[in-house]
């Protein structure tokens, strides 16, 4: 039997959010695109790559803004995910390892090849990162650098906006500050039959306290986990 058609709620950023927009068509369903949050590029950004080692990027947003920021691409980069690194190839970065996880995994994973890093691990990235990346080096001995490029906003959304999107089957999150702001709106308007989706346990953790059908993550932080989601009802 087909699966039936649900209306998803797309959260996450631009330019993201049409991407995983148009896979969540391709599997049949509504695809709704309200971003929670916006990304500013900061000008002027100075870039000082002296005594650096490698990259460490923690999502596809800090990638690009590096990307349009820097012309480097011989350094290593360390991705957090699939998607990441994916990003990092494209910008045309040629060494690139992912870690699959989440910012302690990543963290964990460059504290292993320590030995091989003759420098700094640069973590270009948000204002308000969603894990202390370098915080987490430091711990397993590797010297650390954050870069800030961007910074996310929440996006005000009408009553209207609101009253729509919550009529929504699921609704599918990126990363913790995504949840943060949902969490804010349903506490203005509650939606106890929605469905939050989230692609990592820390992506869910926000909404521990706000009533909802159901949350879930998958058990891989890959997006197409994430979509595999949709069609497996609690």
């Amino acid at each position: 039997m087909a699966a039936r058609r649900q209306k998803i709620w797309i959260t996450r950023a631009q330019p993201g959010a049409d991407l995983t927009a148009e896979r969540v068509r391709a599997l049949g369903h509504e695809a709704v695109v309200a971003p929670l949050l916006a990304v500013r590029i900061l000008p002027n950004v100075a870039v000082d790559l002296s005594g650096v080692a490698a990259l460490a990027f923690t999502s596809a947003n800090g990638v690009r803004a590096f990307a349009d920021a820097c012309g480097e691409r011989s350094l290593r980069v360390f991705a957090v995910g699939a998607a990441t690194a994916q990003a990092a190839r494209a910008a045309g970065f040629r060494s690139v390892l992912s870690a699959d996880g989440d910012v302690e995994a990543l963290a964990e994973g460059i504290g292993i090849r320590r030995s091989e890093l003759k420098g700094a691990v640069l973590h270009p990235g948000a204002a308000e990162p969603a894990g202390d990346l370098a915080g987490a080096l430091e711990k397993h001995g590797v010297e650390a650098r954050r870069l800030i490029l961007y910074e996310t906003a929440p996006v005000s959304l009408s009553p209207e906006q609101v009253e729509a999107l919550v009529s929504s089957d699921a609704a599918l999150l990126h990363s913790p500050r995504a949840a943060q702001v949902l969490a804010k709106v349903l506490k203005a308007r509650p939606a106890p039959g929605l469905r939050a989706l989230g692609l990592s346990k820390a992506v869910i953790k926000p909404l521990q306290r706000t009533p909802l059908a159901a949350k879930a993550y998958p058990p891989f932080p890959l997006e197409a986990a994430l979509l595999n989601l949709i069609d497996r009802r609690p």
